[in-house]
């Protein structure tokens, strides 16, 4: 469910942890600039946003910043550390394996 019909996934941590491990196909929007105003990524008609931070606290909070706009957005429990201990991918900005910080 990482970009599809029914989803588009939005990694908002800041820009170094962005940088140093995200989910290949993520979008990226920090939750600093998230609350500053910032506009969420479209989707497509019917999906939904699927956030995700380093542990799942930011993506809770940035969720529910999203629902209150009227936008279908859910978060990824345990977050970018529970992504990695199930051993699925993450590269960093060069497309090289990455690390969660």
């Amino acid at each position: 469910m990482l970009q599809t019909a029914t989803a588009v996934l939005l990694d908002v941590r800041e820009t170094q942890e962005w940088q140093a491990g995200h989910i290949p196909g993520a979008q990226h929007l920090p939750l600093s600039r998230l609350t500053a105003g910032a506009k969420a990524p479209s989707a497509p008609a019917g999906s939904r946003l699927v956030l995700i931070c380093r542990s799942g606290q930011r993506s809770q909070h940035a969720a529910r910043l999203l629902r209150e706009q009227g936008i279908d957005a859910v978060d990824v429990t345990g977050g970018m550390k529970a992504w990695v201990r199930q051993g699925l991918p993450i590269q960093d900005t060069a497309g090289a394996a990455g690390t969660v910080i």
